[in-house]
Protein backbone atom coordinates (compact mmCIF):
# COMPACT_ATOMS: atom_id res chain seq x y z
CA UNK A 1 0.00 0.00 0.00
CA UNK A 2 1.08 3.49 -0.94
CA UNK A 3 1.64 5.92 1.57
CA UNK A 4 2.15 8.79 -0.91
CA UNK A 5 -0.50 11.64 -0.35
CA UNK A 6 -1.29 13.73 -4.08
CA UNK A 7 -3.21 16.86 -4.81
CA UNK A 8 -4.78 17.06 -7.92
CA UNK A 9 -5.97 20.89 -8.39
CA UNK A 10 -8.48 21.18 -11.21
CA UNK A 11 -9.34 17.68 -10.12
CA UNK A 12 -13.45 17.13 -10.05
CA UNK A 13 -13.97 16.66 -13.73
CA UNK A 14 -12.17 15.87 -16.95
CA UNK A 15 -8.25 15.35 -17.20
CA UNK A 16 -7.76 16.29 -12.96
CA UNK A 17 -10.50 13.94 -12.05
CA UNK A 18 -9.01 10.70 -14.15
CA UNK A 19 -5.91 11.41 -12.81
CA UNK A 20 -7.07 11.57 -9.23
CA UNK A 21 -8.64 7.84 -9.99
CA UNK A 22 -5.62 6.66 -11.43
CA UNK A 23 -3.61 7.78 -8.00
CA UNK A 24 -5.74 6.47 -6.04
CA UNK A 25 -5.78 3.17 -7.47
CA UNK A 26 -2.17 3.04 -6.74
CA UNK A 27 -3.06 3.42 -2.98
CA UNK A 28 -2.38 7.25 -2.47
CA UNK A 29 -4.81 9.26 -0.59
CA UNK A 30 -5.70 11.42 -3.08
CA UNK A 31 -7.16 15.18 -2.13
CA UNK A 32 -9.02 17.24 -5.18
CA UNK A 33 -9.74 20.60 -5.26
CA UNK A 34 -12.24 22.74 -7.39
CA UNK A 35 -14.29 25.78 -7.61
CA UNK A 36 -17.61 24.21 -7.68
CA UNK A 37 -19.43 22.61 -5.25
CA UNK A 38 -21.55 20.74 -7.42
CA UNK A 39 -18.83 19.28 -8.83
CA UNK A 40 -17.58 18.51 -5.66
CA UNK A 41 -20.74 16.96 -4.43
CA UNK A 42 -20.98 14.47 -7.42
CA UNK A 43 -17.05 13.23 -7.31
CA UNK A 44 -17.97 12.71 -3.39
CA UNK A 45 -21.05 10.30 -4.37
CA UNK A 46 -19.27 8.55 -7.04
CA UNK A 47 -15.45 8.89 -5.66
CA UNK A 48 -16.17 9.18 -1.96
CA UNK A 49 -12.65 7.69 -1.54
CA UNK A 50 -11.31 11.57 -3.39
CA UNK A 51 -11.20 14.35 -0.47
CA UNK A 52 -12.57 17.04 -1.99
CA UNK A 53 -11.72 20.81 -0.72
CA UNK A 54 -13.63 23.71 -2.70
CA UNK A 55 -11.04 26.42 -3.33
CA UNK A 56 -9.56 28.27 -7.06
CA UNK A 57 -6.14 27.68 -7.36
CA UNK A 58 -5.55 31.01 -8.30
CA UNK A 59 -6.50 32.40 -5.28
CA UNK A 60 -3.81 32.40 -3.08
CA UNK A 61 -5.51 32.34 0.24
CA UNK A 62 -7.84 29.41 -0.53
CA UNK A 63 -5.59 27.05 -1.93
CA UNK A 64 -2.89 27.99 1.02
CA UNK A 65 -5.79 27.02 3.09
CA UNK A 66 -6.36 23.68 1.31
CA UNK A 67 -2.32 22.51 1.58
CA UNK A 68 -2.16 23.74 5.35
CA UNK A 69 -5.00 21.35 6.05
CA UNK A 70 -3.32 18.43 4.22
CA UNK A 71 0.04 18.80 5.18
CA UNK A 72 3.09 17.18 3.19
CA UNK A 73 2.45 16.05 -0.22
CA UNK A 74 4.33 14.00 -2.66
CA UNK A 75 2.66 14.63 -5.96
CA UNK A 76 0.68 17.77 -6.83
CA UNK A 77 -0.85 17.80 -10.50
CA UNK A 78 -2.46 21.64 -11.41
CA UNK A 79 -4.82 20.65 -13.87
CA UNK A 80 -6.45 24.11 -13.82
CA UNK A 81 -7.59 25.12 -17.56
CA UNK A 82 -10.85 27.37 -18.86
CA UNK A 83 -12.56 27.60 -22.20
CA UNK A 84 -11.79 30.92 -23.44
CA UNK A 85 -8.21 32.35 -25.22
CA UNK A 86 -9.09 30.37 -28.85
CA UNK A 87 -10.10 33.33 -31.99
CA UNK A 88 -8.55 34.96 -34.45
CA UNK A 89 -5.72 37.89 -33.23
CA UNK A 90 -7.36 40.60 -35.05
CA UNK A 91 -10.59 40.36 -33.14
CA UNK A 92 -9.31 38.35 -30.08
CA UNK A 93 -10.81 39.94 -27.05
CA UNK A 94 -8.05 40.73 -24.46
CA UNK A 95 -9.75 41.09 -21.84
CA UNK A 96 -10.92 37.75 -22.47
CA UNK A 97 -7.14 36.83 -22.56
CA UNK A 98 -5.91 38.28 -19.53
CA UNK A 99 -9.10 36.44 -18.17
CA UNK A 100 -7.86 32.99 -19.57
CA UNK A 101 -4.10 34.12 -18.18
CA UNK A 102 -5.55 34.55 -14.99
CA UNK A 103 -7.35 31.33 -15.13
CA UNK A 104 -4.50 28.65 -16.67
CA UNK A 105 -0.86 30.93 -15.93
CA UNK A 106 -1.37 32.29 -13.26
CA UNK A 107 -3.73 29.53 -11.41
CA UNK A 108 -0.65 27.13 -11.85
CA UNK A 109 2.01 30.04 -10.52
CA UNK A 110 -0.28 30.42 -7.54
CA UNK A 111 -0.57 26.99 -6.92
CA UNK A 112 3.03 25.88 -7.44
CA UNK A 113 4.17 28.64 -5.19
CA UNK A 114 1.32 28.02 -2.14
CA UNK A 115 2.28 24.24 -2.31
CA UNK A 116 6.75 24.37 -2.19
CA UNK A 117 6.17 24.85 1.92
CA UNK A 118 4.20 21.34 2.07
CA UNK A 119 6.03 19.46 -0.92
CA UNK A 120 7.92 16.03 0.20
CA UNK A 121 11.63 16.55 -0.91
CA UNK A 122 11.60 13.27 -3.19
CA UNK A 123 8.15 14.57 -4.45
CA UNK A 124 7.02 16.16 -7.49
CA UNK A 125 5.01 18.68 -9.42
CA UNK A 126 2.99 18.17 -12.83
CA UNK A 127 1.26 21.11 -14.89
CA UNK A 128 -0.87 20.44 -17.52
CA UNK A 129 -0.29 22.76 -20.66
CA UNK A 130 -1.88 21.86 -24.16
CA UNK A 131 -0.49 21.23 -27.61
CA UNK A 132 -2.26 24.35 -28.92
CA UNK A 133 1.41 25.30 -27.56
CA UNK A 134 3.40 23.24 -29.89
CA UNK A 135 1.47 23.61 -33.61
CA UNK A 136 0.17 26.08 -36.08
CA UNK A 137 -2.85 26.26 -35.62
CA UNK A 138 -5.15 29.38 -37.09
CA UNK A 139 -6.96 30.93 -34.28
CA UNK A 140 -4.85 29.56 -31.25
CA UNK A 141 -2.59 32.40 -30.78
CA UNK A 142 -4.07 33.40 -27.38
CA UNK A 143 -4.34 30.04 -26.27
CA UNK A 144 -1.43 28.58 -27.48
CA UNK A 145 0.11 31.99 -25.44
CA UNK A 146 -1.46 31.05 -21.96
CA UNK A 147 -0.18 27.13 -22.64
CA UNK A 148 3.42 28.20 -23.80
CA UNK A 149 3.44 30.05 -20.52
CA UNK A 150 2.66 26.88 -18.78
CA UNK A 151 5.14 25.00 -20.49
CA UNK A 152 7.38 27.83 -19.90
CA UNK A 153 7.75 27.17 -16.48
CA UNK A 154 8.77 23.38 -16.06
CA UNK A 155 12.82 23.68 -17.61
CA UNK A 156 13.71 26.20 -14.92
CA UNK A 157 11.56 25.02 -12.01
CA UNK A 158 13.13 21.56 -12.31
CA UNK A 159 16.52 23.08 -11.64
CA UNK A 160 15.62 25.55 -9.01
CA UNK A 161 13.20 23.35 -7.02
CA UNK A 162 15.20 20.28 -7.04
CA UNK A 163 15.33 17.45 -6.10
CA UNK A 164 11.40 18.27 -6.44
CA UNK A 165 11.20 17.04 -10.03
CA UNK A 166 8.60 19.12 -12.17
CA UNK A 167 7.12 18.15 -15.36
CA UNK A 168 4.18 18.76 -17.71
CA UNK A 169 2.02 17.26 -20.10
CA UNK A 170 0.86 18.79 -23.18
CA UNK A 171 -2.96 16.74 -24.55
CA UNK A 172 -4.13 17.46 -27.68
CA UNK A 173 -8.16 16.37 -28.47
CA UNK A 174 -9.38 14.97 -25.34
CA UNK A 175 -13.04 14.27 -24.95
CA UNK A 176 -13.61 16.53 -21.79
CA UNK A 177 -15.88 18.69 -20.60
CA UNK A 178 -13.83 21.68 -21.71
CA UNK A 179 -15.92 20.87 -25.17
CA UNK A 180 -19.69 21.85 -23.43
CA UNK A 181 -19.67 25.05 -25.16
CA UNK A 182 -19.83 23.69 -28.37
CA UNK A 183 -23.59 21.27 -29.39
CA UNK A 184 -23.51 17.88 -29.33
CA UNK A 185 -23.68 17.62 -32.75
CA UNK A 186 -21.11 20.20 -33.65
CA UNK A 187 -18.24 18.50 -30.79
CA UNK A 188 -19.15 15.18 -32.38
CA UNK A 189 -18.88 16.37 -35.89
CA UNK A 190 -15.82 17.88 -35.08
CA UNK A 191 -14.05 14.68 -33.24
CA UNK A 192 -14.89 12.63 -35.98
CA UNK A 193 -13.27 14.83 -38.41
CA UNK A 194 -10.48 15.15 -36.55
CA UNK A 195 -10.06 11.61 -35.85
CA UNK A 196 -9.64 10.97 -39.45
CA UNK A 197 -6.97 13.19 -39.42
CA UNK A 198 -4.73 12.34 -36.27
CA UNK A 199 -2.49 9.65 -36.64
CA UNK A 200 -4.00 7.71 -33.98
CA UNK A 201 -7.20 7.93 -35.62
CA UNK A 202 -8.78 8.51 -32.54
CA UNK A 203 -10.05 11.19 -29.91
CA UNK A 204 -8.62 10.67 -26.68
CA UNK A 205 -10.08 10.44 -23.38
CA UNK A 206 -9.10 11.85 -20.33
CA UNK A 207 -8.31 8.40 -18.77
CA UNK A 208 -5.57 8.06 -21.92
CA UNK A 209 -3.72 11.68 -20.79
CA UNK A 210 -4.32 10.88 -17.05
CA UNK A 211 -1.68 7.52 -17.25
CA UNK A 212 1.05 9.55 -18.63
CA UNK A 213 -0.16 12.49 -16.08
CA UNK A 214 0.14 10.01 -13.16
CA UNK A 215 3.22 8.17 -15.17
CA UNK A 216 5.56 11.54 -14.57
CA UNK A 217 4.51 12.40 -11.31
CA UNK A 218 5.59 8.99 -10.05
CA UNK A 219 8.64 8.11 -12.09
CA UNK A 220 11.50 9.20 -9.88
CA UNK A 221 14.08 9.59 -12.93
CA UNK A 222 12.09 11.92 -14.80
CA UNK A 223 12.41 15.76 -14.46
CA UNK A 224 11.96 18.99 -16.96
CA UNK A 225 10.01 17.13 -19.25
CA UNK A 226 7.04 18.22 -21.42
CA UNK A 227 5.45 15.05 -22.39
CA UNK A 228 3.04 15.30 -25.38
CA UNK A 229 0.14 13.03 -25.01
CA UNK A 230 -1.38 14.27 -28.10
CA UNK A 231 -2.33 11.27 -30.88
CA UNK A 232 -0.02 13.38 -32.98
CA UNK A 233 -1.46 16.06 -33.66
CA UNK A 234 1.58 17.77 -33.53
CA UNK A 235 2.76 16.33 -36.80
CA UNK A 236 -0.29 17.45 -38.71
CA UNK A 237 -2.26 19.93 -40.05
CA UNK A 238 -5.30 20.47 -37.72
CA UNK A 239 -6.35 22.98 -39.45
Amino acid sequence: MSQHTALVVGGTSGIGLATARRLRDLGATVHIAGRGKERLDAVAVTNPELIGHQADGGDLVQITQVLEAIGRIDWLVVSLSGSEGPGPIAGLDLTMLRRAFDAKFWGHVTTVQAALPHLAPSGSITLLSAITARTGMPGTAGIAAVNGAVEALVKPLAVELAPIRVNGVSPGIVDTPWWSGLPDEARQAYFDQAAQVLPTRRIATADDVAEVVVMVATNANMTGTVIEADGGARLVSMA
